[in-house]
């Protein structure tokens, strides 16, 4: 039986295809784009000039220890091309990201870029959004405020569910790297992505939100019977 870690390297092997010499890329955050960050490490060693926008701290030490150079959105503010992985994957490449703490990073990598690929085993693959934990990062002040107002606009959007501080496995509040909280929102289904991510957009306090709405031209999905790919129009 192939593993979900076998998934995750098979669509990281066919997403390394699309890499051109020469590109401008964003490197995405997670265990399934650490892979491609591994296997594009290998290919700079073989050779190929690229040159790439890490999504994270975490991001960055990874790339670093295999070798691919590496800048930032202000030495180089257009990118050719950025790998992500998902936590959830609907039909029309609406997703949800940043169950790894990252998602303001990768939402300003995946704007500036031509292109975004998202890699996922196809257990990210879902009908509707919802079920995976909506990321919203908060600032720390007016915490009890802000998530007050994120679950009226929860409910006014038509999905049902509470938001909850992320934690530490030590029971300290997750900070990510912008210095900001974690919010996770368990919505269990979200009919109506856009609605829902306009509602949290307008919210003194909401940083960003985990939807990626509009940002994904291409979805890599590899289970058990191959690997295939989803363009943005439905093919």
């Amino acid at each position: 039986m192939t593993s979900l870690e076998d998934l995750k390297l098979a669509a990281s092997a066919r997403a390394v295809e699309y890499v051109q010499p020469g590109m401008r890329l964003g490197l995405g955050t997670g265990s399934t784009a650490r892979y491609f960050i591994e296997l594009l490490g290998a290919r700079v060693r073989d050779g190929l000039a690229v040159v790439a926008v890490p999504t994270s701290e975490m991001t960055r030490a990874a790339a670093e220890r295999v070798g691919i150079p590496l800048s930032t959105l202000d030495e180089t503010p257009e990118l050719d091309l950025t790998v992500d992985g998902a936590d959830e994957i609907a039909p029309d490449l609406t997703v949800i990201k940043g169950g790894g703490g990252a998602l303001l990073w990768e939402k300003i990598v995946a704007s500036a870029s031509d292109r975004m690929i998202v890699i996922a085993d196809d257990t990210k693959w879902v009908p509707v959004l919802g079920r995976f934990p909506l990321p919203i990062e908060v600032v720390p002040f007016g915490l009890a405020a802000t998530r007050r107002a994120i679950e009226a606009a929860v409910q006014a959007a038509g999905c049902r569910g509470s938001a909850f501080l992320r934690v530490t496995r030590e029971g300290h509040p997750f900070v990510t790297d912008s210095g900001h909280h974690m919010l996770d929102a368990s919505l269990g289904r979200i009919q109506d992505p856009k609605m829902l991510a306009t509602a949290l957009a307008g919210i003194p306090g909401v940083v960003e939100h985990g939807l990626f709405i509009g940002l994904v031209a291409t979805a890599i999905i590899a289970g058990a019977e191959g690997v295939r790919i989803v363009e943005v129009d439905g093919s």
